[in-house]
């Protein structure tokens, strides 16, 4: 049997990539048509955001949005990749760690929020002269990708503890960030204990949030082998959007391809329903009309 359309909301397990989680998904949902709007690392927990049959148009609309992150930043060490998985790369002294104070730390992480110019972690997958940044590292070469602008808009420190990492003095931060589209939250550990000059990693990182679906939306792959549950295509749109009620007459326009008056509700996408509450298309204003950015065929 295959599933509804719509958007399944995830809460992914650690120690499995997404893409595992995108093939367990298409198995309960009896179709090959699942896509997600953007990846997490496989020791990461959290959100993940698919959608099943028609709703994988709406997943280009979600990728940019705003993510929020809880995740540890380890003081006293850095890695190769930034997080727990990889080798040591470089560890401060004692006396280098006894040194950092909530001051120095308050003052770093106030630096690193707001715009600013992130280099990515180089196991990544970003590609470069069309190879994965991560494989190219994986194979011994040496990757420095260039810094891009992205923005912090909360950057918070909850709480802080000595550890021992193998034997060696270390200090967890436990943080939670509001990040844009598109930043590191491993490049953000690193930077930070860079700059207080002890070095620095993540150990543990939760997504709390992919634009407007948070975890309260979200199933464990288990709850979903029990009762496989997606947000509607409406629902999933009026959750990002806003939305305009049409005519009849809008309606059928709009399936055949015609255009409809303009709604005047702002300059981004409009989520466009009949009168039934099914959404009929993602509509953008251009002038005294607005025009489709997408048209979801009736079921």
């Amino acid at each position: 049997m295959t599933a509804p359309d719509g958007v399944v909301v995830v809460d992914k397990p650690a120690g499995c990539t997404s893409h595992d989680v995108v093939a367990r998904v298409r198995r309960l949902a009896g179709t090959r048509r699942v896509g997600h709007a953007g990846t997490l690392d496989p020791m990461a927990t959290g959100v993940l955001v698919l959608g099943v049959g028609r709703a994988t148009r709406l997943l280009t609309y979600v990728v940019g949005a705003d993510k929020s992150y809880a995740a540890t930043i380890r003081l006293g060490s850095s890695t190769i990749t930034d997080d727990a998985e990889g080798e040591v790369a470089a560890r401060c002294t004692a006396g280098e760690l006894a040194a950092v104070t909530d001051e120095a730390v308050g003052r770093e992480v106030r630096r690193l929020t707001g715009p600013i110019e992130q280099v990515p972690s180089a196991v990544s997958a970003i590609k470069v002269d069309g190879k994965r940044s991560y494989a190219r590292v994986r194979s011994g070469e040496q990757v420095q990708l260039a810094a891009r602008p992205v923005t912090v808009h909360r950057f918070s420190v909850l709480a802080r503890r000595q550890v021992l990492d193998d034997d060696h003095p270390a200090l967890d931060l436990d943080v939670e960030v509001d990040v844009s589209s598109g930043t590191y939250v491993r490049a953000l550990a690193r930077d930070l204990g860079q700059r207080l000059g002890v070095g620095g990693h993540l150990t543990a990182l939760r997504r709390t949030r992919v634009g407007p679906y948070g975890l309260q939306l979200a199933s464990t792959l288990d709850q979903l082998a029990e009762r496989f549950t997606v947000l509607t295509p409406a629902q999933a749109a009026a959750a990002v959007f806003p939305v305009r009620t049409l005519t009849a007459d809008e309606t059928t326009d709009l399936r055949h391809g015609k255009r409809v008056a303009a709604s005047g509700q702002g300059d981004g996408p409009v989520a466009a329903l009949d009168a039934a509450g099914e959404l009929v298309a993602l509509l953008e204003d251009r002038g005294s009309q607005a025009r489709s950015l997408l048209v979801v065929p009736p079921r």
